[in-house]
């Protein structure tokens, strides 16, 4: 059995794992030309966590894991407002709980793959014909490839989806909310932060700040905004956005004009009523992606990954390992979405009210006993959706 998958990011390469352990051929096609640097920071638990123990991976991770003891919120001038713990939450979630930069995971999870894996980069799909008995694949190239299986994992704006389901705007929620990420170096800013994990908080804008081990300097940007379109000079839209802000702002701003990549778009979810057409089926952000401020994008990803091949690995039949796959995976990634919904207004205050009060709520945090009576509020949604 061949396998197709487009996509190399998180999603993709935990399925390329898993399906080359279970004795699939596995291509995989990637339009980028390599690795991809940028991202976030993102907080590892849960499902992902889970899958990357069984997979054997969680060793690596640890390695190139950061420790961040505490995430801190300033105000526009740099001035401390509040604080969470997060050895703290780790211990609550029984230490499942890892900071990784994005890259990261996706090196580590490349590295560990099987020689076996056909991966190629710079390729880029332009067609697919899908059957009930097989899918063909074309490609920008004018190479062809047949497979009993394509696996669209390629982000929130799947070209397979495309090609399979239909029209983005179909699918595609936006949640009123653009973000930005680049890494920068400058000494002073990394001086000053000092291991710890920063963020500006004024009504309706956030930025995070936070040191690499390589000396330079991670940053994201999300803020509330009406428009529908993306800028076509990121740079100058941030500096629009967030000039006249203190603290490192201005020099992060100063570095984004001369930032070699800036990842840059909006904050959106995939709503799709079916995962699967004949023999083409998505994982990850191409089919249910819960946005930044929902979380755990690469770990859900990761668990979908991880079931769809636990589905193939039980049943004869593609057809129906596909369906009982979405089955499975369809209910809570739906709650999920929900979830990021509701709780936008917490992540980014829109109104120095909301702002005040979600630092009155971290204070209230650090009050002896009153941790254990929040912490379901914390926890919600960190329980892993695989066995």
């Amino acid at each position: 059995m061949r396998a197709i998958i487009c996509g190399a990011g998180i999603s993709g390469l935990t399925a390329a794992w898993w399906l080359a352990r279970d004795g699939w051929d596995v291509i995989v096609l990637e339009r980028a030309h390599g690795l991809r640097e940028e991202g976030y920071m993102i907080d590892f638990f849960g499902t992902g966590f889970d899958v990357a123990r069984h997979m054997g991976l969680l060793g690596r991770l640890r390695e190139v894991a950061y420790h961040v003891p505490e995430v801190i919120w300033i105000d526009g001038q740099g001035r401390r407002e509040a604080s969470i713990s997060y050895d703290r939450l780790a211990k609550a979630m029984g230490g499942k709980l890892l900071s990784l930069m994005r890259g990261d995971l996706e090196r580590q999870l490349f590295e560990f793959l099987p020689a076996s894996i056909d991966m190629r980069y710079g390729a880029m799909l332009t067609g697919i014909d899908n059957r009930t008995d097989g899918v063909t694949v074309t490609l920008a190239d004018g190479t062809r490839l047949e497979a009993d299986l394509l696996v669209g994992a390629d982000g929130i704006h799947s070209i397979v989806r495309e090609k399979a389901f239909g029209p983005q705007t179909q699918f595609f929620r936006d949640l009123g909310y653009q973000t930005a990420a680049f890494i920068y170096s400058d000494d002073a800013t990394r001086r000053e932060l000092n291991g710890e994990f920063k963020l500006v908080s004024v009504p309706g804008r956030t930025i995070g700040l936070y040191g690499l081990r390589d000396g330079r300097v991670a940053s994201f940007f999300v803020h509330k905004t009406d428009r529908k379109d993306l800028p076509q000079n990121p740079a100058a839209e941030l500096q629009c956005v967030y000039g006249g802000l203190g603290w490192h702002v201005p020099t992060a701003l100063e570095k984004a004009r001369n930032a070699g990549s800036i990842y840059y778009d909006h904050v959106a979810q995939i709503e799709l009523p079916r995962w699967y057409s004949n023999r083409v089926v998505l994982i990850g952000d191409a089919c249910a992606a819960v946005s930044l401020l929902a979380g755990q994008g690469a770990s859900l990803g990761m668990g979908m990954a991880y079931e769809l091949a636990a589905q193939l690995r039980k049943h004869k039949s593609v057809a129906k390992a596909l369906a009982r796959y979405e089955r499975a995976m369809q209910r809570p990634l739906r709650r999920k979405q929900k979830s990021g919904r509701d709780t936008a207004a917490q992540l980014v205050p829109a109104t120095p009210f909301q702002l005040r009060l979600r630092n009155l709520v971290l204070a209230l945090v650090k009050v002896p006993g009153v941790f254990p009576l929040l912490s379901p509020i914390f926890l919600a949604g960190t329980k892993s959706l695989i066995d």
